[in-house]
């Protein structure tokens, strides 16, 4: 038992170690991700916008804990395709994320929001794909692995990757989500009470 909880904690640690790396690169950036989310979302806020969000897959999945946890915070968000969606207008802002750089579904929607005036926050590892460069008003960089690159290996080792195809980069949304939750709550002079008493109690 003792050598399966240091094995598993081993990995842990891994894990966290590769996504911390992705963090020390992006820091680099004139504007961070984590600045670019927080000043984009505090903005539509300030303006009485909606935040919208979609994509595809797991980062779909991280968008949406993302898109509650602002719920919590008291802001009128919405992810793409739920049947209470309402339209996008001018004052509106859309996250949408494609970690590869460009999927049809994303394009789609992203060309969507921009036709009726909505801001588009495009998250990527690929800042300078077709996909970024047409859709976004604005590009949050997070260089982390993706199905993109996965076939690349990073090193020349016998041992499997434990974060394969686009983990490291959903991986790096969670974390990077919960501190936009954390400074956005700061700005919007949001309490931990006020906070909890959105969540639901219809559980």
């Amino acid at each position: 038992m003792a050598e399966q909880n240091n094995s598993m904690s081993s990995m842990a640690s891994e894990i966290c170690n590769q996504i911390q790396s992705v963090f020390t690169q992006g820091e680099t950036e004139e504007r961070t991700v984590l600045e670019i989310l927080v000043e984009e979302i505090a903005s539509a806020a300030g303006r009485n916008g909606r935040i919208f969000f979609y994509a595809c897959g797991r980062e779909g999945l991280m968008l949406k804990a993302l898109c509650m946890r602002l719920a919590h915070l008291g802001l009128s968000v919405h992810v793409v395709a739920d049947m209470t969606t309402p339209p996008i207008s001018s004052n509106d802002l859309l996250v949408a994320s494609a970690g590869p750089g460009g999927i049809s579904t994303v394009d789609a929607i992203c060309g969507v929001a921009r036709s009726n005036g909505a801001r588009v926050l495009f998250l990527t590892a690929q800042p300078k794909s077709e996909s970024a460069t047409k859709y976004a008003t604005v590009i949050g960089f997070i260089p982390a692995q993706t199905m993109a690159d996965d076939h690349q290996p990073q090193q020349q080792s016998s041992t499997r990757q434990l974060l394969p195809m686009g983990s490291l980069f959903e991986g790096v949304m969670f974390v990077l989500f919960e501190m936009v939750v954390f400074r956005l709550a700061e700005v919007l002079g949001q309490t931990p009470e006020a906070i909890r008493a959105r969540h639901t109690n219809l559980e």
